[in-house]
């Protein structure tokens, strides 16, 4: 199978499942990819995390890394950058130590300025954070800029991709539950899906586009905000469905990370999505 399929956790402390434990778990659930969340704060020693990636290793479990919820790219301040730069090295750092090969990214919030002005400052500061990974020796870890839930913040399809072309080997991770709040539900559907993927093809290239990172879960809104709560898959009142995604990436026989971040049922959910691709992969081959 090409696509990875996984939740979003912290080891430590999942589904009663210790850190080193966790990664065998996961496998015998059929699932293969694991998000490590740094959401609050970088907090895992050398140790743990070497633990947690040996037993991944083993277990053919692939780790990334959600870098902390505070990074702001969009925030020219100097002190500002500096401590974004922070959390980012520090984020690189502890996915080194446990093999994990991607760290997501936070874009960053508008703070009043127009769309363009907050990405112009994104961009900029993008290239300084590249510039210090790789001087700390963390080139080889890819970074993925996030596409964001709420209306206020940067981070739309468009954006986070300008961000990806500064360099190579970012690649982009898209959260379609993100998109759809942030488009008041407007991103959802098989035309809709077939449209954002056309669109990270034609920006990135096929090679990129089809390795792509992901997040999903179904997202509630507000008229006036965006992104509110993440959900379930069982809930029926907010979306997006997975089937339009998973056919898609049947169809194109692409093979991205997807990351579920459902509340609470991430890997539940996560299997709901491997079973909806497979079931796609199945319908290919008649």
């Amino acid at each position: 199978m090409s696509v990875r399929f996984g939740p979003a956790g912290q080891a430590e402390n999942y589904k009663g499942k210790s850190s080193v434990k966790y990664p065998a778990w996961l496998a015998e659930r059929g699932l293969d990819a694991f998000e490590y969340q740094c959401g609050k704060g970088v907090n895992i020693g050398e140790e743990t995390a070497r633990a947690v990636g040996e037993a991944a290793k083993v277990s053919g479990i692939a780790l990334s890394l959600h870098a902390p919820y505070f990074i702001n790219l969009a925030n020219p301040d100097p002190e500002s950058l500096k401590k974004t730069t922070g959390y980012i090295l520090s984020a690189c750092q502890a996915a080194d130590w446990m093999g994990a090969t991607r760290v997501t990214v936070h874009t960053g919030a508008l703070m009043k300025r127009t769309r363009r002005e907050a990405l112009d400052i994104a961009l900029k500061s993008l290239r300084e954070v590249i510039v210090a990974c790789d001087g700390e020796g963390f080139g080889h870890i890819t970074l993925c800029p996030e596409t964001m839930g709420k209306i206020n913040q940067l981070g739309d399809l468009d954006e986070v991709l300008e961000l990806c072309q500064l360099d190579e080997r970012l690649l982009p991770c898209i959260d379609f539950g993100h998109l759809y709040a942030r488009s008041l539900g407007e991103l959802e559907g098989l035309e809709a899906t077939v449209k954002m993927l056309d669109r990270v093809e034609e920006l990135l290239g096929p090679d990129r586009a089809s390795r792509f990172h992901s997040h999903f879960s179904k997202i509630a809104f507000t008229p006036n905000g965006g992104e509110k709560v993440h959900l379930t898959f069982d809930q029926e009142d907010f979306g997006p469905d997975p089937a339009p995604l998973m056919e898609e990436l049947a169809r194109r026989d692409w093979s991205p990370t997807i990351i579920c971040e459902s509340a609470g049922t991430q890997d539940v959910d996560a299997l709901t999505m491997k079973e909806l691709y497979l079931e796609y992969i199945g319908k290919k081959a008649l």
